[in-house]
């Protein structure tokens, strides 16, 4: 489960409280709405089928995986489709090492969703062993996901221009300088890397 309007709220305030750039920014455009994604395998997968591709093909993609494995798509029933049945959904090669991987984790037991670290930098370490899912992707899962309040996906382009306007500076920082720029904000990072998204490119700022 994601963070809840009122935690998004609640951490958003927390900030805004103590970075007066931030009040203002959020005067003016106001609160973002939740972002929450489904927790466990699916949202992995979904995520690997996504890369790359426009939204309208990774949707035709997933329905065709539907039709090919049924709505939970168990991974054991999708580590049983060959290459050509797999091919025909839509998905690339290396598309296809990239779902085996997950599906295989999870399979094996090397990858159990239910219990991820409690620690966020060990629950990255856990999630980026499946091939094709990097440190953004893991990012995104635990903030989206899981409602990790203190996920930071510094290195996400949106989120460095949304903060870059929102402090107003003259130009987007870097991952380094948007890690460094949100090292007071903990522990409500989370909150913050959402309204990033909210303001970027928001006509009201």
């Amino acid at each position: 489960m994601g963070l809840s309007a009122q935690a998004l709220r609640d951490g958003i305030d927390t900030v805004a409280a103590i970075e007066p750039a931030l009040a203002r920014a959020l005067a003016a455009v106001g609160y973002p709405e939740p972002r929450i994604r489904p927790t466990g395998y699916q949202t992995l997968l979904r995520t690997i089928v996504g890369q790359q591709v426009s939204v309208a093909a990774a949707a035709s993609v997933w329905r065709k995986l539907e039709a090919e494995l049924g709505e939970e798509m168990a991974p054991g029933d999708l580590l049983a489709r060959d290459f050509d049945a797999l091919r025909a959904c839509g998905l690339s090669r290396q598309k296809q090492g990239y779902v085996r991987s997950l599906c295989e984790l999870v399979v094996s037991g090397a990858l159990d969703f239910d219990t991820l670290p409690a620690d966020d930098e060990l629950a990255i370490a856990e999630l980026t062993r499946i091939k094709g899912i990097g440190r953004w992707s893991a990012e995104i899962y635990l903030l989206f996901a899981e409602g990790r309040a203190d996920i930071w996906p510094a290195g996400d382009l949106a989120v460095q221009a949304g903060l870059g306007r929102i402090l107003g500076l003259p130009a987007r920082p870097s991952e380094k300088e948007t890690r460094a720029l949100a090292s007071g904000w903990r522990p409500h990072r989370g909150a913050v890397a959402i309204f990033t998204w909210h303001a970027y490119n928001n006509p009201a700022l």
